[in-house]
């Protein structure tokens, strides 16, 4: 049916998959374009492929002069900054993820410093014994850092399966879209590990002083 409610016949070249990206379920010729859809034509859209030989900044230059000259105000692009354009909007929104991310940290920072504090306090006596046993201010401080690390890579390590999961599981439901790539990024996973052990390291200074200051005598008849 073309536009106007006007029907035509027309003969059948090509079978071929939905084309989720495609934002009409046909295709016509050049020719039979021009026949049934009203003056004046514009292209949306025009790829241009190089010859054989041609760098990319030659081609790029030409294409530039001739749109300078037959369509002024036209954008010309090579491959890398279409590519950028395309992937803009999906950058903007990975940026607000990360800066809610980095919030997040920043709440669970304080919920681990918290939560150390409080085992400090519900353990003192358990600390000054082990002070009189032997264990060294600088053994205390360490202890209490792992216990800070731990906790911070159980939390990342659950955050990140379920992360995971959850991409996978969006990948899948977008199959119709055209969305079919799953792809793990394992060194910014990596990354993230590791800045959790550090993160949880930076959450244990304050408690890991204050459990090394601890009076043995005071702390060990403490009920």
């Amino acid at each position: 049916m073309i536009p106007g409610a006007r029907s035509v016949s027309a003969r059948l070249c090509l079978l071929r998959p939905a084309n989720p990206g495609s934002k009409t379920s046909y295709f016509l010729g050049t020719p039979g374009y021009d026949a049934n859809f009203a003056a004046p034509h514009y292209d949306s859209q025009v790829f241009v492929k190089k010859a054989p030989g041609v760098t990319t900044a030659a081609a790029l230059a030409a294409v530039k002069n001739l749109s300078a000259q037959y369509a002024v105000g036209a954008t010309v692009q090579d491959q890398a900054a279409y590519k950028a354009e395309q992937t803009k909007p999906i950058n903007q929104i990975l940026a607000l993820i990360y800066t809610l991310l980095a919030l997040a940290i920043v709440i669970a920072l304080l919920g681990i410093g918290n939560t150390l504090a409080l085992s400090i306090f519900e353990r003192t006596r358990e600390l000054g014994v082990m002070r009189a046993v032997g264990m060294t201010r600088r053994q205390l401080r360490g202890t209490i850092r792992w216990e800070s690390v731990i906790i911070a890579l159980q939390g990342t390590l659950l955050g990140l399966l379920v992360g995971v999961f959850f991409g996978w599981a969006l990948v899948r439901a977008q199959k119709s879209q055209g969305i079919t790539t799953f792809s793990v990024p394992y060194l910014t996973l990596l990354i993230m590990i590791v800045l959790a052990g550090l993160a949880g390291v930076a959450a244990a200074i304050l408690p890991s002083r204050r459990a090394a200051k601890l009076n043995v005598l005071r702390a060990m008849v403490t009920e």
